[in-house]
């Protein structure tokens, strides 16, 4: 592996060696020292253009916890308002020894770009880019289902699991991700939302599709997965008001009594509590979320480790 830039980057074997490999990583992760020298002397870039909270800091503590040295980029303050372009500034990143390169980009294909260019050398891992992709937090929703359901210690794929994501389909890189991986391992995926957040097509992609979220909580999903209302790409065309969605496709404390009471509970967060998702459902003991947060770190350093550790070792 050289880069980790979509889901359809890895087969089945590569998807389960690196969720096994995250099981040693969560081992390292519960030592009072948290430390693997495994990237020793190596320098990571988290190549941020857009806002995130839990994605740059899981990031940035699974290159620290393999000893890589880490250089935080943010788009604001940066010269890129000056108006430097993306091939400059990843050209004077590398100037400095880096040599792998977290990217968030609002723009779809950001990632790609950088990977396939002739102007970069770097390792590049997509941490979301637009409306695309987000294959990390794909693989770290893979093994927190896996975990929950199956046992911590379990090696298998996730043959026989139906999981259910509800909300912004249409806008959602995480959606798209875990479609695809949860499919490669084995799983039954639907989806549910409005209409107006159900891409064309998406029948191509999983098994089924609701527009009812209570008649898609009726078919008896393993996990359920509510995905964040991204308002900040889409207008009133897409969603009339925020009551609407909450009542029509939000798991409230309503739906939320009458869900079976061994189906899981997942966000990739952030949480708008009282929209999507309840305070009730999001704290309750069949909530996973802070286990994908918890996760989120021991699978960033098991693809960290994949793509520059064994590359150091083959090399």
């Amino acid at each position: 592996m050289k880069h980790l830039l979509s889901i359809n980057d890895l087969t089945k074997t590569e998807a389960l060696d690196i969720l096994n490999l995250s099981l040693e990583m969560q081992k390292v992760n519960s030592r009072d020292v948290k430390k693997l020298p495994a990237l020793t002397g190596r320098t990571v870039a988290n190549l941020f253009f857009e806002d995130s909270t839990r994605t740059r800091i899981s990031f940035e503590l699974a290159a620290k916890r393999l000893s890589a040295d880490v250089i935080n980029f943010t788009a604001k303050g940066s010269s890129i308002s000056k108006g430097e372009s993306l091939k400059d500034t990843v050209q004077t990143l590398e100037a400095m020894g880096v040599e792998a390169l977290i990217v968030r980009h609002n723009y779809s294909g950001a990632a790609n770009t950088i990977a396939n260019s002739k102007w970069s050398k770097a390792s590049v891992i997509n941490a979301g880019d637009g409306t695309h992709e987000h294959p990390t937090q794909a693989l770290l929703d893979a093994l927190t289902i896996r975990q929950r359901i199956f046992g911590r210690d379990n090696l298998n794929d996730l043959s026989g699991l139906r999981v259910l994501i509800v909300g912004d389909i249409l806008h959602s890189r995480v959606a798209r991700s875990n479609i695809l991986l949860l499919r490669t391992l084995g799983a039954t995926v639907a989806v549910c939302g409005p209409a107006t957040l159900i891409p064309e097509g998406i029948e191509n992609l999983c098994d089924f599709v609701f527009y009812n979220l209570d008649e898609a909580l009726g078919a008896d999903f393993d996990a359920v997965m509510m995905l964040r209302i991204q308002a900040e790409r889409m207008n009133s065309a897409f969603m009339p008001n925020a009551a609407e969605y909450s009542s029509g496709w939000g798991l409230g404390d309503s739906r939320f009594s009458k869900l079976n009471s061994k189906t899981l509970i997942l966000h990739p967060g952030p949480m708008n509590r009282g929209l999507e998702i309840s305070s009730a459902a999001a704290d309750s003991e069949q909530s996973a979320i802070l286990d994908q947060v918890t996760n989120g770190v021991a699978v960033r350093m098991a693809v960290l480790y994949k793509l520059l550790a064994q590359e150091q070792s083959n090399g």
